[in-house]
């Protein structure tokens, strides 16, 4: 009998992304895998000293059907030596299969699914999204040794046009890591995201401070706060920050065993200290008017007096 592929450029061009990859089999090993992001990337599944292991061939269509079948059958007349096709193309600068005109598209799918491992849905879903919406338009075609740095701060710069100052230089770090695995992969021999930083052509984004509040308004702010019909917990932790100065994560990683009953106070070891007061040994938080004793100085600047302060009740 002939041979009879479960695979076909009609299935290939109709297989439709779904919340999760899944895979399309043919036979013989070959298989494609489809993305959430749409991407259709051909596999090899095959078994080397008795682990499963999985040999990326390229995505569909800048490889076509016939093209990956042949790749496939290469890569099944290694095994048959004994030889890991995925090892034999790290070993040598051709590699299996491999296309010097490959795109950066096709490159970027393969590594993809190498580094989505271990990694989050949601942070795999992001940097999909990302690739699909920013990067691809863009260079997603073009032969990844043709692009240069010029081209990606073109692709920076366009991002950055539209006020996405952030998603910008998330964009060239995620170009970086894709041309680091083509270099990887003998693809290329020099990682062009590595020529220049974000900060070299992006415009510095414009700092805010936090909103504030003029003492005279404080009064009206707590009223507020002590009004406020929302969670119990988050009405409490208001007030807390408020009268104590301290920054929202000390505040939130607070731990029972930093509240010193005897000498009323709170104690904020320096390891829990944001990174701007790291000089600070440690941060205390006196909580009445009882002055104890302590090796401090009177005048070091890390002691909050809170005479007005109402105890803090510690859970038994």
């Amino acid at each position: 009998m002939g041979e009879n592929p479960l695979l076909s450029d009609t299935k290939l061009k109709s297989a439709k992304p779904k919340e999760r990859g899944y895979r399309l089999t043919d036979d013989r090993g070959l298989c494609v895998l489809v993305q959430p992001s749409g991407s259709k990337l051909f596999q090899v599944r095959y078994r080397h000293l008795n682990k499963q292991k999985i040999y990326s061939i390229g995505a569909y269509p800048d490889v076509s059907l016939a093209q990956a079948r042949e790749i496939r059958e290469q890569a099944r007349k290694l095994i048959a030596q004994g030889i890991d096709p995925v090892e034999y193309r790290r070993s040598t600068a051709s590699g299996l299969g491999f296309d010097p005109n490959a795109s950066f598209k096709t490159v970027a799918s393969e590594w993809l699914e190498t580094w989505s491992v271990g990694k989050s849905p949601r942070h795999v879903g992001y940097v999909e999204r990302r690739l699909a919406a920013d990067i691809f338009p863009l260079i997603g075609e073009r032969s990844i040794e043709s692009i240069t740095a010029p081209d990606l701060v073109m692709l920076l710069k366009r991002i950055e046009k539209r006020g996405a100052h952030d998603i910008a230089k998330r964009a060239h770090q995620t170009c970086g890591q894709i041309f680091r695995y083509a270099v990887a992969t003998g693809r290329i021999k020099s990682n062009p995201a590595k020529d220049f930083q974000p900060s070299d052509v992006l415009i510095a984004a414009v700092r805010k401070n936090f909103a504030r509040i003029e003492a005279k308004e404080l009064g009206s702010l707590m009223q507020s706060i002590e009004v406020y019909t929302g969670s119990a917990m988050t009405r409490i932790a208001m007030k807390l920050l408020a009268m104590t100065f301290v920054r929202t994560s000390e505040l939130i990683n607070g731990r029972w065993e930093e509240i010193d009953r005897e000498a009323k106070r709170w104690n904020i070891p320096a390891e829990r200290i944001s990174a701007a007061r790291k000089d600070i040994a440690e941060y205390i938080v006196w909580y009445n008017d009882e002055r104890p004793h302590s090796s401090l100085d009177d005048q070091t600047p890390t002691r909050v007096w809170l005479d007005s302060l109402m105890p803090l009740k510690v859970a038994a």
